[in-house]
């Protein structure tokens, strides 16, 4: 057992002696005891009363106080019973403290009534106390009513996962083809040109030496040419050209060489022959046309022989077009596109006098080419394919997607992966003939 004496002044001059018992096992006393040195050092003092209660008094955020039977209660919201249990008050039970007498009789005493606590609340939204502090509760309350109300619109089935999903099928259609795009334009489509140039090379060779090349718009038959039969070889020694040129100049035909604009005469007849190529996808035979120089010859071979030309002038669109030709004179026009690789601004035109012997025009009908065989036209009736090729792309990519969680995805995609990028590549051919002819 501890004992703290108190002494007190009385009115008869006498001290008493009190001593305040606590119970060892508890720890009351030792509770008091530092309840009491918190107080003094917040520069209160300690009082004893007639009945044996210790007071603590100080400011107000040090108040406590020690009973007869052994409670301590301190301004920190601590209270701790006979029993040595303690009861630790929240800072939301606050309603429940009442302060008496501090500064009207002196003695500083504190009362704690035992506050009934609500039960707890769940704890609000980061919306809603957002809105409490910023003082726009009533808005964003209709705000959250709206967003629970478009999300019951939602189908069921439209939930997270099937979002993710459909994602993913996206971003994987759209990479798809993508890439194979570039890939088609530019690495695959030299591959395809040199290819192609090679059997148009053999096939024409072969109709030179059977003396059945075409010399116009027929064939020996009398058939009209139809595009992309071979009908020249055209060499432009200065900057390494050595192309096979086929019959037309549409966006397919481009893709494998130079092509003879049907509505001009074969080269080496009088008039003027036309001949375009690319400048950056396919090969691009035309890339360095706008090095050539006046003076520059040019070498075309046909059914009819071999016509020379001479470069005689370079201009670009805004510059003034050569004289018409008549008689029998002879011109060939080169064009290609103008500007920057694969963002053309115009057309480039290279012209060439002819200074061999001028060959005969065999009579046949003009032909009267679309705009999509003119100068940067764009071939309008490939847009169905490109539709078509793209839902093909989307449908296998979707069909991979659900395939991949029943099959296994390593089976699946060791599958899913040469089919998307065949169709990805068809796709990218087809979508090439919507640039302009001339890239």
């Amino acid at each position: 057992m501890n004992a703290h004496p108190s002494r007190q002044s009385s009115n008869d001059g006498f001290e008493e002696d009190t001593d305040i018992e606590t119970d060892s096992d508890t720890g009351i006393d030792a509770a008091a005891r530092s309840d009491a040195a918190v107080d003094g050092g917040r520069g209160g003092t300690t009082k004893a009363d007639p009945d044996g209660d210790a007071e603590a008094g100080g400011d107000d955020s040090g108040d406590g106080k020690v009973d007869r039977s052994g409670e301590a209660d301190t301004g920190s919201e601590a209270e701790a019973d006979g029993d040595g249990h303690g009861d630790s008050g929240s800072s939301g039970d606050t309603s429940g403290i009442s302060e008496t007498g501090r500064g009207g009789d002196g003695d500083g005493d504190a009362e704690i009534a035992d506050g009934e606590g609500s039960e707890s609340e769940p704890a609000p939204s980061r919306l809603r106390l957002f809105a409490s502090r910023v003082g726009a509760r009533q808005p964003l309350r209709s705000l959250l009513r709206l967003i629970r109300w478009v999300r019951s619109l939602v189908p069921s089935w439209l939930d997270r996962p099937f979002v993710l999903r459909a994602a993913g099928v996206a971003v994987c259609t759209v990479g798809v083809g993508l890439s194979t795009f570039v890939a088609e334009v530019g690495v695959l489509g030299r591959f395809e040109h040199r290819r192609d140039q090679q059997v148009a090379y053999a096939a024409f060779r072969a109709e030179l030496a059977a003396g059945t090349a075409p010399i116009g718009g027929r064939d020996f038959r009398g058939v009209m040419l139809r595009a992309g039969v071979p009908v020249a070889v055209l060499a432009i020694p200065s900057v390494g050209v050595d192309e096979v040129v086929g019959e037309g100049t549409g966006a397919a035909v481009l893709e494998s060489g130079p092509g003879l604009r049907r509505d001009t005469v074969l080269p080496g007849q009088a008039g003027t022959s036309v001949i375009m190529a690319r400048a950056s996808g396919y090969g691009g035979p035309f890339r360095y046309l706008d090095q050539l120089q006046p003076g520059d010859r040019v070498e075309v071979t046909t059914g009819q022989g071999v016509a020379d030309y001479r470069v005689s002038d370079v201009r670009r669109r805004g510059d003034p077009e050569p004289a018409r030709l008549h008689g029998q004179l002879g011109r060939l026009t080169l064009v290609t596109a103008s500007g920057a690789a694969y963002t053309p601004n115009g057309a480039l035109y290279v012209d060439a006098d002819l200074i061999s012997d001028v060959q005969p025009t065999p009579p046949a009908p003009v032909p009267h080419p679309g705009a999509e065989e003119s100068a940067m036209g764009e071939d309008r009736y490939a847009r169905p394919d490109v539709a078509a090729w793209t839902a093909v792309l989307a449908g296998a990519t979707v069909l991979a997607f659900w395939a991949g969680p029943r099959w296994g995805r390593a089976k699946t995609w060791l599958v899913a992966v040469p089919v998307l990028l065949v169709v990805g590549l068809t796709l990218a051919d087809r979508i090439a003939l919507l640039l302009p002819n001339l890239t």
